[in-house]
């Protein structure tokens, strides 16, 4: 490795971990050890998967990152370089750059880069990515800063501009379908079920799952009685539906096989009455092969607390984007996204000044479908180094991580699912897939169907909600018995541990499906 005294310490323990960690788990492979009951390599090679009752169990998460996992990270053309000014503010010279490549024409899906030239770039104001196929490169992150000044605001914005961005993209076309699962129980993990009936629906249609928020589901997992400070909390509103969305890849009578699994379960007990819906829904409008690169983003350090500070790093809002090789100091909440298809790798994160306050904030907010975080990592004290959003569907990937402090990451509120940590560490900080109770307004169950896997942790507070369960397989440190916060008793039921304080073979989970699913070509495009 080259250079390496000019690479922060940080990024150089990430990258080294990262790759350190899967390689020497992989050669244990051959050797004899601990092999998980839930998942292991049959006498054929390929990966068995144990089922619940019900037919549930560990997801493929091979489908979490860009163009649906296992696709290397494109390098796009230079087709506009940018030297620092040297004055106070460098935010219009960087848009206007921005703007010229996003003028271009698309060629295979891309416009082209910006690239910033080493030296410092002072920016009062966010950058902003709205058009396809468009990349923001630093020259590496130990040679161009983006140094953050001015009111509030986030660095680097990848997305629709707000007078252009709606829900989806209107088709004149578009013919809708709506009809609803016929199964009596589809199991988390599934990727093919009935319906009543697939007039309308075609393959690679996009369809919506829509899971009834009833009043006896919430009853059912314990969340009508939320109360803080002597009011009534709500954890999900009933009437409203958690949304699963997946494309179509056959159909066969009335039986449809979907591109990607379910991270959820839908069972028909508690979806009356008005059932699962699935409907036909128009593609996304969104942003698509965008990325940021090579950069060290700079904020001045606060002692305040996340709902007061000033900056944060990067939001993408896309499909098939991502960032990389990114050094982010002294932001909150500093990398969100949503959308689907987003790669985050090695992107470092880090704070020397502490969060003010009991509420934290998020440094990581995978708020997307099929999101891989590879070899990320965040450093600081009073924070979520990761913490999802509501109702969000997975697969979400953390792979190879590292991260420093006493924070923890976990399905933060309101029913994620499909979460893996696959060989993270976590020194002196914790997984959760837990119930928050009243904590915030009423987080309740925050995860469920997620899997900690081969992971290093102080500890652990993996629960299992009613009818749904987590996964600990193979991982270090304490899972912890707890009471539903707020409460004294009773202790919740604690998820599924699998071969605790021993690691598991296969060495990586997301790898070895990875590899299944598409071969080892598949694990070279991204760094393995």
């Amino acid at each position: 490795m080259k250079n390496t005294k000019s690479i922060p310490f940080l990024v150089l323990v990430v990258l080294l971990s990262g790759t350190c960690l899967f390689s020497s788990a992989q050669k244990n492979d051959s050797n004899p050890g601990a092999q998980s009951e839930w998942v292991y390599k049959g006498t054929d090679g390929k990966l068995k998967y144990k089922t619940t009752h019900t037919g549930d169990r560990v997801m493929d998460f091979s489908h979490a990152g860009y163009m649906g996992g296992g696709v290397a990270l494109p390098v796009v053309e230079v087709k506009k370089s940018v030297k620092p000014s040297g004055g106070a503010d460098d935010t219009e010279l960087i848009q206007s750059a921005v703007n010229e490549v996003a003028a271009l024409p698309l060629k295979n899906g891309f416009r082209g880069a910006v690239l910033l030239e080493p030296g410092v770039f002072t920016c009062s104001g966010a950058i902003s990515i709205s058009a396809d196929g468009v990349v923001l490169r630093g020259s590496r992150i130990n040679k161009t800063t983006l140094k953050i000044t001015g009111d509030r605001h986030t660095a680097i914005v990848i997305g629709k501009r707000r007078n252009a961005q709606t829900a989806t993209e209107v088709r004149n076309d578009f013919k809708a379908a709506e009809t609803y699962l016929s199964d009596k129980y589809v199991p988390s993990g599934a990727v093919s079920f009935r319906i009543a009936d697939t007039k309308g629906l075609a393959v690679g249609d996009l369809i919506e799952i829509r899971k009834p928020v009833t009043k006896a589901w919430v009853h059912y997992m314990e969340m009508d009685n939320l109360v803080r400070d002597g009011k009534p909390q709500t954890w999900i509103r009933e009437g409203s539906t958690i949304n699963t969305r997946r494309t179509i890849a056959k159909i066969e009578g009335n039986k449809i096989t979907l591109e990607v699994p379910v991270s959820d379960s839908f069972d028909s007990e508690y979806a009356e009455p008005t059932g699962t819906v699935v409907a036909k829904i128009q593609p996304n409008n969104l942003v698509s092969q965008c990325g940021v690169e090579n950069l060290h983003i700079q904020a001045p350090p606060m002692q305040t607390s996340h709902e007061q500070a000033l900056y944060s790093a990067l939001r993408i809002s896309g499909q098939d984007c991502w960032a990389k090789n990114l050094l982010i100091e002294e932001t909150m909440n500093s990398v969100g996204t949503s959308g689907s298809r987003i790669t985050l790798e090695e992107v470092a994160i880090t704070r020397t000044v502490p969060n003010v306050g009991a509420s934290k904030p998020a440094e990581f907010a995978p708020n997307a479908g099929q999101i891989l975080m590879n070899r990320c990592s965040s450093k600081g004290d009073n924070i979520w180094h990761v913490g999802t959003g509501a109702g969000i569907a997975g697969p979400i990937v953390m792979l190879n991580c590292t991260f420093v402090g006493n924070g923890h990451i976990e399905g933060h509120q309101r029913w994620t699912t499909g979460i893996l940590a696959d060989n993270c560490v976590i020194p002196d900080g914790g997984i959760d897939f837990k119930n928050r109770g009243s904590m915030g307004s009423g987080h309740g169950w925050g995860s469920a169907w997620s899997v900690a896997w081969n992971c290093t942790a102080k500890s652990y507070v993996i629960q299992q909600p009613p009818g749904t369960t987590n996964w600990r397989i193979g991982c270090i440190g304490t899972n912890l018995p707890t009471a539903r916060p707020f409460d004294k008793s009773p202790t919740l039921p604690l998820g599924i541990t699998d071969s605790p304080d021993a690691k598991v073979k296969p060495a990586s989970l997301y790898l070895t499906q990875l590899e299944e699913r598409l071969g080892k070509q598949a694990l070279k495009n991204i760094g393995y």
